[in-house]
Formats: C-alpha cells, structure tokens, sequence
C-alpha cells in the first residue's frame, strides 16, 4: 500500500495514527520517506520490525547472520517451530512482507562490521540496536555518531530493561559506557534468564523512538536520559545522560574519528552482554 493522501484505502489503513496531530498526512508521508536500519533480528527486533512495517516506514533494513533456535521462540514471535535452523532475517522478513505492501524491507545474512558499516548507514534516518552484544553496539554507535546518524539502544536481561536515543547533537553511548564492560560484569540472557514480555516492551519502545526520529520529533526522544525499567517490580526510572567532555568519541578531545582502528575492535561479542 504505497501512502497516497488521495486514496482512500490506504487512508483507512492509517486512519487512527492520521487522527494524531502528531503524525497527520505530512507526518505519515515523512514516514513512507524514511529509512530504518535494524541491527538484529531476535527479540527485541520483532516488535520494532512488526511496528515500523505497519506504521509505514518506506524502507527497513535488517542485519543478523544467526540462525533460529528452539530457545528463542518464547521472545521472538516472528518465528514458528519449523522455522528452526532457518536464517533470521529471511523468516522475519518473510513473514511481514505486504504489511503494508508499500513498505520495502531489506534482509542481509550479516553482521555490522567496521567494513560494512557507512554502507549499510548510507541513505538512513536512524538506526536502531536489537543486537546482543557489546561490540556490535560500541561498533554502531561510533558509526552513527561519525555519520551523524541518530540511532535507538535497548537492552533486556531478566525483567530488566535500559533504553536510550543517541542524536548527533547530544551525548553518545560512551559517555554511559565509557569502554566495554569487561567478561562477566553483566549477566548474558544464556545465564541469567530473560523472559519474552520484558523484550516486548523494550522493543516496542524502541519502535516509538525511532518512530519519533522519522517524524522529526525529536524533542520528544529519550535523548540525553536513559530509562532503567524493572518490569517485575513495575518500576521505571530516568537517568540524566550528559554528555561527558572527556569522552573519546564526543568529547571536547575526540580521539576516535573513525571506526577501523586497530585497537578499537568491535569484533568481539564481550561475554556478559545484555540482550
């Protein structure tokens, strides 16, 4: 359904987001004009694919060479029992195309690397970590701020949840997390549990500040705080996120001005990573 204020069916299709002064018909337009990168395609990746498809985005492209596991069904609904040993993002994206027809999805077998990387960037008004390590996330979040590209952090172990939107102009996730936290330090899903409710939530948080991003409505981000939710205790807190003037990367002394140095690696996936 290619978005034409003139016709009628597709004004049906959005007809409650068009009734948001918010949005309207220059905000679903801007919409179908936007691009998404999703860098995983796993649990936090299912409700912010599902939601973006279905609000309109134009063009959503989606990162992740794992393949599906009978553990990940519970979290990841995108995918059934036979869909076990399948590619990620081949499933996910097959199973949301047409929803609504307009809106192109990309599906690429890959992991961000510092080689991939201003590629899969080129053309795109925000990107969002579904990832679950740290190297991936230390890796788009040099990237980003390099390119001048807003993007969108989640993070779940437990019932547990951070969330955070990086714009170009404010403090980047290394002025939260300065380095990568070392082995250990934090508890990985695989050892400390997760359950599939708190990455849904997570996620489709996730989905709305992306969404806010293509609507220009960046005010309204997490920018510049980091929500800390406890979803057992329904517990939400906010953190104040400056942006720290020794930081390597946004500092007042920047030394990282590229994302391929040698001694940054952002191969590693770090054990102890949040999911």
């Amino acid at each position: 359904m290619l978005w034409d204020a003139n016709d009628s069916s597709a004004r049906e299709f959005y007809s409650k987001q068009l009734l948001l002064p918010e949005v309207g018909l220059s905000g679903q337009s801007a919409l179908l004009e936007s691009s998404v990168l999703l860098v995983g395609a796993g649990g936090l990746a299912a409700p912010i694919l599902s939601y973006l498809a279905a609000a309109g985005v134009g063009r959503i492209v989606v990162l992740d060479s794992d393949a599906i596991e009978l553990s990940n069904l519970p979290r990841q609904f995108l995918f059934r029992f036979d869909d076990v040993g399948k590619s990620k993002v081949d499933v996910a994206v097959s199973r949301l195309r047409g929803v609504p027809p307009g809106t192109v999805i990309e599906s690429y077998a890959e992991r961000l690397t510092p080689e991939n990387a201003a590629h899969f960037l080129g053309g795109i008004t925000v990107a969002i970590d579904a990832s679950d390590n740290f190297g991936t996330r230390f890796l788009l979040n040099d990237a980003c701020r390099l390119a001048g590209i807003p993007w969108v952090h989640g993070a779940v172990t437990r019932f547990s949840g951070l969330l955070s939107t990086f714009l170009k102009e404010g403090p980047c996730y290394r002025c939260f997390f300065p380095e990568p936290p070392t082995s250990g330090r934090i508890p990985a899903c695989g050892d400390a549990g997760v359950l599939g409710p708190a990455v849904g939530v997570v996620g489709s948080w996730q989905a709305l500040e992306a969404i806010k991003i293509c609507l220009g409505k960046l005010d309204a981000t997490l920018s510049g705080r980091v929500m800390s939710v406890d979803l057992w205790t329904s517990q939400v807190e906010f953190l104040t996120l400056p942006r720290d003037g020794a930081c390597l990367l946004c500092g007042d002394r920047p030394e990282i001005v590229s994302v391929d140095l040698d001694e940054r690696s952002y191969r590693g996936s770090w054990g102890g990573a949040l999911v």
